[in-house]
């Protein structure tokens, strides 16, 4: 895996030592939170202009950008196949008719021919429970495509509907790397992309822009550690900052997903945390 870069859309990534950036602030309007496919397209010219081919660890800044994973994941298609194993609080695999955002990319990868599986761990959000469900897409979870691996208890609706892709993975918070192996690398041995956003962890240890899940950082830490030898390359987003979308259509939206914005005075606060939680992920990272 190549050095680790930081796509700069918001600024919410703080420097990293020997970690390179490629400013794309003059995005960040147009791609936050969703945008069309044709600008995710234009985006993904960019990224290859100014990026060298092969894998890397990048920083995507706020989980609002989470859908430029979808374009990291699909530079890569000469690698494959591979599996995406995605750590969020969120299925980020939502209906969305006006293109892509930061919580349907996971159906577009789903798309990608040479993804063989995609693996979402961590989601307690209400975004499978009662008619939530619905606006998920279910046909890669009843093709066996997708899985969701949740930290709370499966939904009666989704039993009802046989959706055995949606499973109830509790018990893996204090042993994750036992089940990471039995349920993901002895189900699919091929390499790993691995996407991270860091509302899967409880608020005590980061504030994120959205919901957040109970994952702590040890127990990340040790799955990353365990992915770490079939990781192909990885991505990281979940920074927190602060933004007022200037299309209106982007502030409802986010209001209805019950997005909340953090008080800018403790900002700085909030993303030296991050920083030091990106720093342990880059040392975990890094070839031994």
């Amino acid at each position: 895996m190549k050095e680790p870069l930081i796509l700069d859309f918001d600024r919410s990534v703080l420097s990293l030592a020997g970690v390179s950036t490629v400013p794309l602030n003059d995005w960040q309007r147009v791609i936050r939170y969703g945008c069309s496919l044709a600008d995710i397209e234009r985006l993904e010219t960019v990224l290859n202009a100014q990026m060298d081919e092969g894998p890397r660890l990048a920083f995507l800044g706020s989980g609002d950008f989470h859908h430029v994973s979808y374009l990291m994941i699909r530079r890569l298609h000469s690698m494959g196949p591979f599996q995406v194993v995605v750590f969020d609080n969120h299925p980020d695999n939502m209906r969305f008719p006006w293109g892509i955002h930061c919580g349907s990319w996971v159906h577009h990868v789903c798309r990608l021919p040479f993804v063989s599986r995609v693996t979402v761990v961590g989601i307690t959000s209400d975004d499978i429970r009662g008619f939530h469900l619905f606006e998920n897409h279910l046909r890669p979870l009843y093709a066996g495509k997708l899985f969701y691996f949740c930290f709370s208890p499966v939904p009666m609706l989704a039993r009802r509907l046989g959706l055995s892709g949606i499973k109830d993975f509790r018990d893996g918070q204090n042993r994750l790397s036992e089940r990471i192996r039995t349920d993901i690398l002895n189900v699919d041995c091929d390499p790993v992309y691995l996407s991270i956003d860091k509302d899967v962890l409880s608020p005590r240890i980061v504030r994120t822009n959205w919901d957040q899940g109970i994952l702590t950082e040890e127990n990340l830490f040790e799955a990353v550690r365990f992915l770490k030898p079939r990781l192909l390359a990885a991505d990281v987003t979940g920074e927190i900052s602060f933004y007022r979308y200037p299309q209106p259509w982007k502030r409802v939206l986010s209001r209805l997903d019950g997005q909340s914005p953090p008080s800018p005075a403790d900002l700085d606060q909030h993303q030296h945390r991050h920083r030091t939680l990106n720093e342990k992920l880059i040392s975990i990272l890094r070839p031994d």
